[in-house]
């Protein structure tokens, strides 16, 4: 039910986030799904790629440091009120979000957010339990999973 995220350390310079992109485009890799936070003198990117391990040898032959990470990708109606409910569900079981980004649904009226959790197990069941989506790898990387 997990979904496989890269989390690149950047120098927080020109250049820098194109370079992961070209290298992941050189390779047939895609992107899926992105994040990027900064501070001053260094950013995190986080992505969801077709080809998680072998971006991930990639990026590391390339000198960048990168990390492997287990999310949840959950489906949610794209409406007001779609993120409440997923978040109600949490709260009302204590399950703490780390952090959480969100990318376009795979169906027409949905959206779709990844979400980081200390407890995935916990979040799981909580998620489940309230008949909330959680969507498997296969349906997130759809037809990118594939190469041509």
């Amino acid at each position: 039910m997990t979904v496989k995220q890269l989390s690149i350390f950047l120098e927080n310079r020109a250049g820098r986030l194109a370079a992961v992109a070209r290298l992941l485009a050189q390779h047939s890799i895609n992107i899926v799904a992105l994040s990027l936070a900064d501070t001053s003198e260094f950013g995190i990117l986080r992505l969801i790629v077709n080809h998680p391990d072998e971006a991930a040898a990639l990026l590391r032959q390339a000198n960048f440091t990168a990390r492997e990470t287990e999310v949840l990708a959950v489906g949610v109606e794209d409406r007001p009120g779609g993120l409440a409910r997923v978040l109600d569900a949490l709260e009302r079981q204590g399950v703490n979000v780390e952090y959480m980004y969100a990318f376009a649904g795979p169906c027409i009226g949905t959206a779709a957010l990844v979400f980081r959790f200390e407890k995935p197990d916990q979040a799981i069941t909580v998620l489940t339990d309230a008949g909330i989506n959680i969507l498997p790898a296969a349906s997130v990387l759809g037809s990118s999973s594939n190469r041509t």
